[in-house]
């Protein structure tokens, strides 16, 4: 029952509060962790990216188990509230909100979305750049909400803490490059496995919210992407506003093909972002 009381509070201080300037970020502390290990112990292989991955979980494993043991000491209004505050840093809602949100009203909308995604933003319309937006709100609600609120529902801080050290080794090594298709795979899969279920929890919400009667319908455009996870919000976020995401996508000066998500209208506006922002 404590850990609902936590999730819940936690989610109403991020809500509220976003990211604490006097607080260095501990998701920045756990990036500082894999930097380390890369710096001194970095090698083309998968085997080495399994230590990175072992390395790093157990360092943030043993500080959390730690820390959640000292809390569980103090008294219980006290814990849940030094929990809460704590576990609120690991959730990034206002924060990916208020960057989504930000892009509606800026002159210069590509250099805005260009700080969200990897794809290539200089010969986007505006249509493209909402589409980008959407895209990446509806991806991220599951990396940055519903998973880690997922796994603290699970185990506490530890589980929260731990999720956030998977996922930031995908975001800084789990990428298909020279350097980092054998380093960064061990790290990518993992962070596959922890998200299997939050993003199908999370294509769910969104259907359940936008009052769709087969909840399910997003699994047969999802399955298309070439995640295994991300397709899923993306499609249940566009049956939600009627449009058709994904389709081909410039990254790095190479035109990429990608599947459509979704069925509707593939010109997408203003409005519709406010709309995927005001969903949840």
């Amino acid at each position: 029952m404590s850990n609902i009381f936590i999730a819940l509070f936690s989610y109403l201080i991020d809500k509220k509060f976003g990211e604490f300037s006097f607080i260095k970020h501990p998701v920045i502390r756990i990036g500082e962790l894999i930097s380390y290990f890369e710096k001194h112990f970095y090698k083309d292989s998968i085997f080495q990216g399994c230590l990175l991955v072992l390395f790093v979980l157990g360092v943030v494993s043993f500080f959390s188990i730690v820390l959640y043991s000292i809390l569980e000491s103090f008294p219980s209004l006290l814990y849940l509230f030094f929990s809460s505050f704590i576990a609120s840093m690991f959730i990034a809602h206002k924060m990916l909100r208020d960057a989504v949100g930000d892009i509606l009203h800026t002159e210069n909308k590509r250099e805005a979305i260009a700080m969200l995604v990897s794809r290539d933003t200089k010969d986007m319309s505006e249509s493209d750049v909402y589409k980008a937006a959407v895209e990446t709100y509806a991806e991220n609600l599951s990396d940055g909400v519903i998973a880690p609120l997922f796994y603290l529902l699970l185990f506490n801080l530890p589980g929260i803490i731990i999720y956030k050290a998977i996922n930031t080794m995908d975001s800084m090594v789990g990428y298909r490059t020279k350097k980092y298709e054998n380093f960064g795979k061990c790290g990518a899969k993992l962070d596959d496995l922890a998200n299997y279920i939050p993003s199908r929890l999370t294509a769910i919400l969104i259907m359940i919210l936008a009052k769709k009667m087969d909840i399910f319908s997003f699994y047969h455009d999802g399955k298309k992407h070439e995640s295994p996870n991300a397709g899923h919000p993306i499609t249940a976020m566009a049956l939600a506003l009627n449009v058709k995401l994904g389709g081909d996508t410039s990254y790095f000066g190479k035109l990429k093909h990608k599947a459509y998500f979704g069925k509707g209208r593939k010109k997408i506006t203003k409005k519709d972002v406010q709309n995927a922002l005001n969903l949840f």
